[in-house]
């Protein structure tokens, strides 16, 4: 009679009844971060750098139907679990009712997905996922395993699933100090490689030819985001002229479901760059000396890292978190604030033409804003999250505690 236990698809892993293990085997991790892009990425930059440290590792990302992560997910090549989304309600409703069941069941199917490929380690980003895997990661007392859990969170105020994540995590990380989660250590918002190890300078004279832009040309950056953000291009497309005359480039993505209405450029005018969606953020940042922009954590996160200065807008609606993104920048010296209802034409041309007019004071803002940013944020909640699952189970990967929590 064989008195070893087998694990599962994912594990590959034998034990025997004394609890030793025979054989080395993968760390298979799991990353809770659907929904959103601000979700979606910093799991795929994590995946991104878990690979780069360890060829072996297994990767499985959790989301569901809903989320971003069905498209962007299987493009980076990782494998996706989907469960029944849980969105939590903000007032009282019959939804608030049934939230209990639609838990339960997205418990119970994440239980599935973390015995079915053997995990040893969950790391959540927040979001609709999130709050399914910390609970199925606590396991069950006499029955199932408990999975260590790595929590991380990016925004300056910690959403409720990473809250109630936190209470029983490993290790909780964050973008910036006083998210709302207690002992959290901050190491910035997980970027993509791309992103990470972008030289600005030295793809700059590329990036610009690119663009179309002159080598010698100075450049404004203009980004709302994905889908755009329309007050930022109403009153930068209305000083276009203004900053024509102060001998400024503009690179404008607009959004996709945004239109543009520009002056027609006059002979001898800088360029003036409009298009719905930039989809070479690397040219884009090399290709600028300086960016207005809206303040969403991946926002602020990738460009600081860079080392791109910035005159962050931010989203004029919810609990004022996109402020809260910015200010470690801005206090930094590497970036501006100004309210979205404060961006008029007459501000973008005051603002652009002092700060490119004044070439150390632009150099300065560029060095601190690469002194703020987290170039290594991905590689630091890998290591870490490797870590805790090599010496989370008798110091062997996925070791299994079919007995007890």
């Amino acid at each position: 009679m064989n008195d070893s236990v087998t694990e599962p698809v994912g594990g590959l892993r034998t034990r025997d009844e004394d609890g030793t293990h025979r054989g080395a085997a993968p760390v298979s991790v799991l990353l809770a971060g659907g929904g959103t892009a601000g979700h979606v990425e910093p799991a795929m930059a994590v995946a991104d750098a878990l690979v780069a440290l360890d060829p072996r590792v297994r990767i499985t990302a959790l989301g569901t139907s809903r989320g971003l992560e069905t498209r962007l997910v299987p493009q980076r090549g990782y494998r996706l679990e989907l469960i029944t989304p849980v969105p939590l309600p903000r007032k009282p409703s019959v939804d608030l009712i049934r939230l209990p069941a639609r838990i339960w069941r997205a418990v119970r199917q994440t239980r599935a997905v973390l015995d079915d490929v053997g995990a040893d380690v969950v790391v959540g980003f927040g979001g609709y996922v999130a709050l399914p895997a910390y609970l199925a990661a606590r396991g069950l007392p006499g029955r199932w395993r408990r999975v260590p859990v790595v929590i991380h969170e990016a925004n300056a105020s910690a959403g409720l699933a990473n809250r109630v994540g936190a209470r029983s995590a490993r290790r909780v990380l964050s973008a910036v100090p006083e998210c709302g989660l207690r002992g959290a250590d901050v190491v910035g918002v997980p970027v993509r490689p791309a992103i990470a190890g972008l030289d600005r300078a030295a793809l700059r004279t590329t990036a610009r030819a690119h663009f179309g832009f002159p080598d010698d040309a100075r450049v404004l950056l203009v980004f709302g985001g994905s889908q755009g953000a329309a007050s930022i291009n109403r009153a930068v497309a209305a000083a276009a002229a203004a900053l024509a005359a102060a001998g400024v480039a503009v690179l404008h993505a607009y959004g996709p479901k945004n239109s543009l209405h520009l002056r027609t450029p006059r002979d001898g005018d800088p360029p003036y760059l409009a298009v719905p969606y930039l989809d070479r953020m690397d040219l884009a940042y090399a290709a600028a000396d300086l960016a207005i922009c809206r303040a969403g954590a991946m926002t602020v996160a990738e460009v600081s890292a860079v080392g791109l200065p910035a005159i962050y807008v931010p989203l004029p609606i919810g609990n004022g978190e996109q402020r809260l993104n910015a200010l470690p920048v801005v206090n930094a010296g590497g970036g501006l604030l100004i309210a979205d209802a404060d961006l008029t034409p007459d501000v973008v041309a005051t603002q652009v033409g002092e700060l490119f007019s004044d070439p150390a004071r632009l150099a300065a803002m560029t060095a601190a804003a690469a002194r703020a940013g987290h170039r290594d944020a991905a590689r630091q909640v890998a290591q870490i999250a490797l870590d805790i699952a090599r010496t989370a189970g008798n110091g062997q990967p996925g070791a299994r505690r079919r007995g007890g929590a």
